[in-house]
């Protein structure tokens, strides 16, 4: 199994930046995606960020295409996910989420932590 832990949330003001972390324990050889997701009280989940452990590929949504960053540490086995230009509808729970080399999904998720940007 895999664990992830996410830190870094909190407040920020509209405009302003703010940095998530999220740090894989456990079997991670088997890994091969880190990424994040967003879900509001009542909303599906959306797709934040992706990026490859070992290439470093990334991938992002369209709505923070352009204003956040995704990036690894592959020794640490952890993702960061720097938000910049953050908007009141970037408000929101951030979830970490991995899966293993080879699949199509996400195998493990993470606590979430909350993200609230301010006007």
């Amino acid at each position: 199994q895999v664990q992830l832990v996410e830190s870094g949330g909190g407040m920020v003001q509209a405009g302003g930046s703010l940095r998530l972390s999220c740090a894989a324990s456990g079997r991670t050889a088997s890994l091969g995606y880190m990424g994040w997701f967003r879900q509001a009280p009542g909303k599906g989940r959306e797709f934040v960020a992706r990026v490859g452990l070992r290439g470093g590929v990334t991938s992002y949504g369209d709505s923070v295409k352009g204003r956040f960053t995704i990036s690894r540490d592959f020794t640490k086995v952890t993702a960061y996910l720097e938000m910049s230009s953050l908007k009141l509808e970037d408000t929101d729970v951030y979830y970490c989420a991995a899966r293993r080399a080879g699949r199509g999904v996400d195998d493990f998720w993470g606590q979430g932590t909350q993200v609230t940007v301010s006007s």
